[in-house]
């Protein structure tokens, strides 16, 4: 007769104990940041609660009322260094970037070079996206109202580097690309929808994409200090350090760069400029009549053409527009950066909020200061920060992953013994070692093809999510493995036994 261990002794309790607390030490500020309620009597202390629930490290808040404006900085523009946030330090603005390029396709709408109803293919012959396997012709009104019908997920197609052709490289990637809606008929929100108009801009007129929006938008406004992100540029010492969250802290992360993707999420720019872009769009502030002309066009909807959102809410010129209060506003993220901006065109109110982590901060941030510069309670923090929530589950699936490890380990290093009284026991044991065997098998799958399930894949997880989802696929593996192991010497002694 063989005996099973089922007491692995206090030893191994012991040192479960101590791998409990370690990680729970870990992901302590984390925990007591979600725990805690926070302080939301006042604007700058509902700011540092935010960036505590969301571990962001810094966070630029520019606010202009009727003209006059106002600078609030948070928290660091370099953790390690102790470079404190100010005014002139530069973040990436990630899809709020996206209205600068919508008003330079406006600005060549009243130059004569296109029509927002001219066809793709006029200016990119070999673009030819399909719906049901056949070829769809988009037209420049749907890139900007979001409405071609590329899918969302068409961000993986956008490749990695910083030369020169990567933005025909990212056009090539998505020419023949199955369309999720037939061109026109439904909102579906693209990055790579404003890719495409950047190299519209570069086929009509010659230049640089980069090169036409300084010298048509940016120069004119005065917008000194701001410029695209391409890779190739000198990096500025008033550039923030980006960051990510891992086990609940700010990690330093210096995220890949993609030149192909710059019209649609890296332009950098600072507060001062910030102040003069927001201004602008209320129209306030020495602007060329052609460029003031051009700003209050990118604000109308034309309701047949622009995505629709929701209720009084359309997408149109790189601006999400509520035709009702004449409120717009964007949101943009890039893996290590993320903004919001506000602008009440009524009221004459603007807020633009960065922050150097990709986080839904600014957004949170931006909501609660138009709340209450207007007369409205702030809202407490809303717990549906994607990134925030997914640090946090798998980093806390790291902790059981870490246990079962630990006991899976020290089953081994004991030795399986098997206690069979009888020929039932030996047929039950026998099945449920098979079953688990098999279960173990299917799950250490799972743990490997769970991404593309959701239409993801192990790079956007690395550039996008937390390293703790990839610290827990090691380690489930990993479980599973020792499972598989287990189980089959299980299997091996009962039929011995026999």
């Amino acid at each position: 007769m063989k005996k099973i261990r089922s007491k692995t002794g206090s030893s191994t309790i012991c040192v479960i104990l101590l791998i409990v607390i370690i990680t729970s030490i870990v992901c302590w500020n984390e925990l007591g940041a979600l725990i805690r309620i926070g302080n939301y009597d006042n604007a700058d202390d509902m700011v540092k609660t935010v960036m505590s629930k969301s571990a962001t490290p810094g966070v630029a808040v520019v606010l202009s009322k009727q003209g006059k404006t106002e600078y609030k900085n948070y928290g660091y523009a370099d953790v390690k260094n102790k470079k404190r946030v100010s005014e002139e330090s530069l973040f990436e603005l990630g899809s709020t970037t996206k209205a600068f390029t919508a008003l330079a396709i406006v600005l060549l709408g009243d130059e004569g070079y296109l029509s927002y109803s001219d066809s793709i293919s006029d200016y990119l012959p070999s673009f030819e996206p399909t719906f049901k396997s056949v070829k769809s012709d988009i037209t420049i009104n749907q890139l900007l109202a979001h409405t071609s019908g590329i899918p969302p997920w068409s961000i993986q197609l956008i490749p990695e580097g910083t030369t020169e052709d990567m933005l025909e490289k990212t056009i090539h990637n998505i020419s023949d690309i199955a369309l999720d809606t037939y061109p026109g008929t439904a909102y579906n929100y693209a990055t790579v929808n404003y890719d495409i108009l950047a190299m519209i801009i570069e086929k009509v007129t010659g230049k640089r994409y980069q090169d036409y929006i300084t010298e048509n938008i940016l120069v004119p406004l005065g917008m000194t200090d701001s410029y695209f992100s391409t890779g190739q540029e000198k990096e500025s010492d008033k550039l923030t350090k980006g960051y990510r969250v891992f086990f609940g802290k700010d990690l330093e992360y210096n995220a890949p760069r993609y030149y192909g993707n710059i019209a649609a999420g890296y332009l950098v720019t600072n507060l001062k400029d910030l102040e003069r872009w927001v201004n602008a769009q209320m129209g306030i502030g020495d602007i060329p009549d052609n460029l003031m002309n051009a700003i209050q066009r990118s604000h109308q909807v034309e309701e047949q053409t622009a995505g629709y959102e929701d209720e009084n809410q359309y997408y149109s010129f790189g601006w999400s527009i509520d035709t009702k209060s004449r409120v717009v506003s964007h949101s943009g993220a890039n893996p290590n950066y993320s903004s919001h901006v506000i602008i009440d065109l009524e009221k004459q109110q603007a807020i633009f909020v960065l922050a150097n982590m990709d986080s839904n901060a600014p957004l949170q941030i931006a909501n609660n200061i138009y709340e209450n510069i207007n007369g409205n309670p702030m809202k407490k923090y809303n717990y549906d920060d994607v990134h925030v929530l997914t640090d946090l589950i798998f980093s806390l699936l790291v902790i059981v992953a870490v246990v079962n490890l630990c006991l899976k380990a020290i089953k081994l290093v004991r030795g399986i013994e098997l206690n069979i009284k009888d020929e039932k026991t030996r047929v039950s044991k026998l099945i449920g070692s098979r079953v688990r065997l098999i279960l173990s098998i299917i799950f250490l799958v799972l743990v490997f093809i769970w991404p593309f399930l959701f239409n993801f894949n192990y790079y956007m997880i690395r550039v996008w999510m937390s390293y703790s989802v990839f610290l827990w696929m090691g380690l489930a593996a990993i479980n599973f493995i020792l499972s598989i192991t287990i189980n089959i010497k299980k299997i091996v002694l009962i039929r011995r036994s026999l």
